[in-house]
Protein backbone atom coordinates (compact mmCIF):
# COMPACT_ATOMS: atom_id res chain seq x y z
CA UNK A 1 0.00 0.00 0.00
CA UNK A 2 1.55 2.89 -1.05
CA UNK A 3 0.23 6.80 -1.20
CA UNK A 4 1.03 10.48 -1.02
CA UNK A 5 1.82 13.28 0.99
CA UNK A 6 0.33 16.28 -1.74
CA UNK A 7 1.72 18.93 0.61
CA UNK A 8 4.65 19.22 3.00
CA UNK A 9 7.21 22.12 3.67
CA UNK A 10 10.04 19.93 4.40
CA UNK A 11 12.50 22.66 3.11
CA UNK A 12 11.68 24.67 6.64
CA UNK A 13 14.17 24.99 8.76
CA UNK A 14 11.98 23.02 11.08
CA UNK A 15 13.61 20.05 9.12
CA UNK A 16 17.29 20.92 8.75
CA UNK A 17 18.78 19.02 11.32
CA UNK A 18 17.05 15.89 10.50
CA UNK A 19 15.73 15.38 6.90
CA UNK A 20 16.92 12.29 5.62
CA UNK A 21 15.65 10.59 8.94
CA UNK A 22 11.86 12.25 8.27
CA UNK A 23 12.20 11.14 4.57
CA UNK A 24 13.12 7.62 5.40
CA UNK A 25 10.25 7.53 8.12
CA UNK A 26 7.90 8.39 5.74
CA UNK A 27 9.59 6.24 3.21
CA UNK A 28 8.82 3.34 5.97
CA UNK A 29 4.87 4.24 6.05
CA UNK A 30 4.41 3.63 2.80
CA UNK A 31 4.62 7.33 1.51
CA UNK A 32 5.19 7.36 -2.33
CA UNK A 33 5.84 10.79 -3.08
CA UNK A 34 6.15 14.13 -1.19
CA UNK A 35 5.28 17.40 -3.04
CA UNK A 36 6.82 20.77 -1.89
CA UNK A 37 4.67 24.13 -2.65
CA UNK A 38 7.29 27.09 -3.14
CA UNK A 39 5.54 29.93 -1.06
CA UNK A 40 7.65 32.75 -1.84
CA UNK A 41 10.78 33.98 -4.22
CA UNK A 42 12.97 32.99 -1.06
CA UNK A 43 12.26 29.67 -0.82
CA UNK A 44 12.11 28.50 -4.48
CA UNK A 45 15.54 27.52 -4.30
CA UNK A 46 15.48 25.49 -1.43
CA UNK A 47 12.73 23.97 -2.29
CA UNK A 48 14.80 23.00 -5.87
CA UNK A 49 17.40 21.63 -4.22
CA UNK A 50 15.61 19.26 -2.05
CA UNK A 51 13.67 17.75 -4.98
CA UNK A 52 17.22 17.29 -6.71
CA UNK A 53 18.26 15.77 -3.57
CA UNK A 54 15.48 13.47 -3.44
CA UNK A 55 15.00 13.16 -7.51
CA UNK A 56 12.20 10.82 -8.16
CA UNK A 57 10.73 11.27 -4.84
CA UNK A 58 10.49 14.81 -3.84
CA UNK A 59 8.56 17.09 -6.56
CA UNK A 60 8.22 20.67 -6.59
CA UNK A 61 6.09 23.77 -6.90
CA UNK A 62 5.89 27.62 -7.71
CA UNK A 63 4.54 30.15 -6.14
CA UNK A 64 3.92 32.88 -4.31
CA UNK A 65 1.75 32.23 -1.19
CA UNK A 66 -1.03 34.67 -0.23
CA UNK A 67 -0.07 35.80 3.32
CA UNK A 68 3.42 36.88 1.45
CA UNK A 69 1.72 39.01 -1.14
CA UNK A 70 3.13 43.01 -0.37
CA UNK A 71 2.94 45.93 -2.43
CA UNK A 72 5.75 44.36 -4.50
CA UNK A 73 3.77 41.34 -5.54
CA UNK A 74 3.87 42.43 -9.42
CA UNK A 75 8.14 42.61 -9.42
CA UNK A 76 7.92 39.36 -6.82
CA UNK A 77 6.01 37.46 -9.47
CA UNK A 78 8.31 38.59 -12.39
CA UNK A 79 10.95 36.83 -10.94
CA UNK A 80 9.27 33.74 -10.32
CA UNK A 81 7.90 33.56 -13.56
CA UNK A 82 11.01 33.91 -15.04
CA UNK A 83 12.24 31.17 -12.74
CA UNK A 84 9.26 29.08 -13.84
CA UNK A 85 9.90 29.53 -17.66
CA UNK A 86 13.51 28.06 -17.33
CA UNK A 87 13.11 25.11 -15.41
CA UNK A 88 10.58 21.99 -16.64
CA UNK A 89 10.99 20.15 -12.71
CA UNK A 90 8.17 22.05 -11.17
CA UNK A 91 4.98 20.14 -11.25
CA UNK A 92 2.51 22.75 -10.27
CA UNK A 93 2.13 26.35 -9.86
CA UNK A 94 1.33 26.64 -5.95
CA UNK A 95 0.67 27.51 -3.10
CA UNK A 96 -0.95 30.46 -3.92
CA UNK A 97 -4.79 31.85 -3.60
CA UNK A 98 -6.11 34.17 -0.67
CA UNK A 99 -6.15 35.17 2.62
CA UNK A 100 -7.81 37.15 4.79
CA UNK A 101 -7.67 35.33 8.02
CA UNK A 102 -5.44 37.82 9.52
CA UNK A 103 -5.39 41.14 7.78
CA UNK A 104 -6.77 42.28 4.40
CA UNK A 105 -4.09 45.08 4.27
CA UNK A 106 -3.12 43.64 1.05
CA UNK A 107 -6.57 42.36 -0.41
CA UNK A 108 -6.47 44.13 -4.42
CA UNK A 109 -2.80 42.92 -4.20
CA UNK A 110 -3.79 39.28 -3.21
CA UNK A 111 -6.31 39.59 -5.69
CA UNK A 112 -4.61 40.25 -8.75
CA UNK A 113 -1.16 38.07 -7.39
CA UNK A 114 -4.06 35.17 -7.61
CA UNK A 115 -5.66 36.12 -10.83
CA UNK A 116 -2.00 36.28 -12.27
CA UNK A 117 -0.88 33.02 -10.83
CA UNK A 118 -4.13 31.19 -12.35
CA UNK A 119 -3.28 32.78 -15.58
CA UNK A 120 0.24 30.67 -15.35
CA UNK A 121 -1.64 27.22 -14.75
CA UNK A 122 -3.78 28.22 -17.84
CA UNK A 123 -0.64 29.01 -19.80
CA UNK A 124 1.80 26.16 -18.64
CA UNK A 125 -1.25 23.62 -18.38
CA UNK A 126 -0.17 23.06 -14.41
CA UNK A 127 -2.18 22.38 -12.04
CA UNK A 128 -3.33 24.43 -9.11
CA UNK A 129 -2.41 24.21 -5.32
CA UNK A 130 -4.45 26.55 -3.79
CA UNK A 131 -4.66 28.11 -0.24
CA UNK A 132 -8.08 29.63 0.81
CA UNK A 133 -8.94 31.68 4.18
CA UNK A 134 -11.63 33.73 4.71
CA UNK A 135 -11.88 34.13 0.88
CA UNK A 136 -13.66 31.42 -0.82
CA UNK A 137 -16.14 33.50 -2.33
CA UNK A 138 -13.48 35.81 -4.30
CA UNK A 139 -11.28 32.84 -5.24
CA UNK A 140 -14.47 31.18 -6.78
CA UNK A 141 -15.12 33.98 -9.15
CA UNK A 142 -11.68 34.45 -10.35
CA UNK A 143 -11.67 30.78 -10.63
CA UNK A 144 -15.06 30.72 -13.36
CA UNK A 145 -13.46 33.48 -15.11
CA UNK A 146 -10.94 30.50 -16.46
CA UNK A 147 -12.79 26.97 -15.29
CA UNK A 148 -12.81 26.04 -18.83
CA UNK A 149 -9.17 26.49 -19.79
CA UNK A 150 -7.94 25.40 -16.29
CA UNK A 151 -5.98 21.90 -16.25
CA UNK A 152 -7.23 20.83 -12.42
CA UNK A 153 -5.45 21.19 -9.24
CA UNK A 154 -6.18 21.19 -5.04
CA UNK A 155 -7.90 22.69 -2.52
CA UNK A 156 -5.59 22.82 -0.20
CA UNK A 157 -6.45 22.33 3.79
CA UNK A 158 -9.88 21.78 3.14
CA UNK A 159 -12.13 22.44 6.81
CA UNK A 160 -14.79 23.75 5.47
CA UNK A 161 -18.63 22.66 5.79
CA UNK A 162 -20.85 20.76 3.13
CA UNK A 163 -21.77 23.74 1.42
CA UNK A 164 -18.55 25.20 0.96
CA UNK A 165 -17.37 21.88 0.16
CA UNK A 166 -20.10 21.43 -2.73
CA UNK A 167 -19.40 25.03 -4.33
CA UNK A 168 -15.66 23.98 -4.57
CA UNK A 169 -16.48 20.58 -6.23
CA UNK A 170 -18.67 22.15 -8.87
CA UNK A 171 -14.97 22.46 -10.76
CA UNK A 172 -14.99 19.28 -11.46
CA UNK A 173 -10.94 19.34 -12.13
CA UNK A 174 -10.42 19.99 -8.60
CA UNK A 175 -9.53 18.02 -5.96
CA UNK A 176 -10.08 18.84 -1.84
CA UNK A 177 -6.86 18.51 0.12
CA UNK A 178 -7.67 16.50 3.44
CA UNK A 179 -4.97 16.75 5.96
CA UNK A 180 -4.37 16.36 10.09
CA UNK A 181 -7.83 18.50 10.73
CA UNK A 182 -9.90 15.24 10.14
CA UNK A 183 -8.63 13.78 12.95
CA UNK A 184 -9.39 16.47 15.94
CA UNK A 185 -11.63 16.32 18.37
CA UNK A 186 -13.58 19.71 17.31
CA UNK A 187 -13.70 18.76 13.74
CA UNK A 188 -16.68 18.36 11.71
CA UNK A 189 -15.22 16.92 8.86
CA UNK A 190 -15.80 13.30 9.70
CA UNK A 191 -19.85 13.88 9.23
CA UNK A 192 -19.41 16.32 6.40
CA UNK A 193 -16.91 14.97 3.90
CA UNK A 194 -18.93 11.55 3.61
CA UNK A 195 -22.41 13.36 3.28
CA UNK A 196 -21.30 15.52 0.21
CA UNK A 197 -17.57 14.53 -0.77
CA UNK A 198 -16.85 11.46 -3.31
CA UNK A 199 -13.62 9.95 -1.97
CA UNK A 200 -12.32 10.22 -5.58
CA UNK A 201 -12.56 14.27 -4.93
CA UNK A 202 -9.65 13.64 -2.25
CA UNK A 203 -6.13 13.81 -2.06
CA UNK A 204 -3.78 12.97 1.67
CA UNK A 205 -1.50 15.85 2.65
CA UNK A 206 -0.11 16.85 5.74
CA UNK A 207 0.71 20.79 5.71
CA UNK A 208 3.97 19.63 7.81
CA UNK A 209 4.94 20.97 10.10
CA UNK A 210 1.85 22.39 10.46
CA UNK A 211 -1.20 20.94 10.91
CA UNK A 212 -0.45 17.70 13.30
CA UNK A 213 -2.94 14.96 13.11
CA UNK A 214 -3.74 13.13 16.52
CA UNK A 215 -2.57 11.86 18.44
CA UNK A 216 0.50 13.86 17.65
CA UNK A 217 -0.80 17.51 18.10
CA UNK A 218 1.38 19.71 19.61
CA UNK A 219 4.44 18.08 18.20
CA UNK A 220 5.94 18.80 14.95
CA UNK A 221 4.12 17.44 12.13
CA UNK A 222 5.80 15.11 9.32
CA UNK A 223 5.06 13.35 6.11
CA UNK A 224 5.13 9.55 8.02
CA UNK A 225 1.58 11.20 9.74
CA UNK A 226 -0.17 11.37 6.25
CA UNK A 227 -0.56 8.02 7.03
CA UNK A 228 -2.69 8.78 9.91
CA UNK A 229 -5.39 10.80 7.62
CA UNK A 230 -5.42 7.90 5.31
CA UNK A 231 -6.62 5.52 8.59
CA UNK A 232 -9.37 8.21 9.16
CA UNK A 233 -10.48 8.78 5.65
CA UNK A 234 -10.74 4.50 5.48
CA UNK A 235 -12.94 4.83 9.32
CA UNK A 236 -15.20 7.78 8.24
CA UNK A 237 -16.10 6.29 4.49
CA UNK A 238 -16.22 2.76 5.73
CA UNK A 239 -13.47 1.25 3.44
CA UNK A 240 -10.25 -0.25 3.74
CA UNK A 241 -6.88 1.16 4.29
CA UNK A 242 -5.68 -0.27 0.75
CA UNK A 243 -9.29 1.28 -0.83
CA UNK A 244 -8.31 5.14 0.25
CA UNK A 245 -4.95 4.37 -1.01
CA UNK A 246 -5.39 3.72 -4.40
CA UNK A 247 -8.47 5.56 -4.90
CA UNK A 248 -6.20 9.23 -3.63
CA UNK A 249 -3.43 7.34 -5.95
CA UNK A 250 -5.41 7.81 -9.09
CA UNK A 251 -6.46 10.84 -8.27
CA UNK A 252 -3.03 11.91 -7.48
CA UNK A 253 -1.57 10.66 -10.93
CA UNK A 254 -4.72 12.44 -12.74
CA UNK A 255 -4.02 15.83 -10.89
CA UNK A 256 -0.23 16.22 -11.42
CA UNK A 257 0.47 14.12 -14.67
CA UNK A 258 4.35 15.18 -14.09
CA UNK A 259 5.09 13.03 -11.15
Amino acid sequence: MSFTDTHTHLDGEEFANDLPDVIQRAKDAGVARVLIPAIDLNNVDSVVKLCHSYSGYAYPMIGLHPEEVKADWDSVLHEIKKILNSNTDFIAIGEVGLDYYWSREFEKEQLMAFEEQVKWAVQTQLPLMIHCRKGQNEMVTILKKYENDLPGGVFHCFTGNQKEAEQLLQFDKFVLGVGGVLTFKSSHLREDLPAVVPLERIVLETDSPYMTPVPHRGERNESSYVKLVLEKLAEVYGVSEETVAEITENSVRRIFPKI
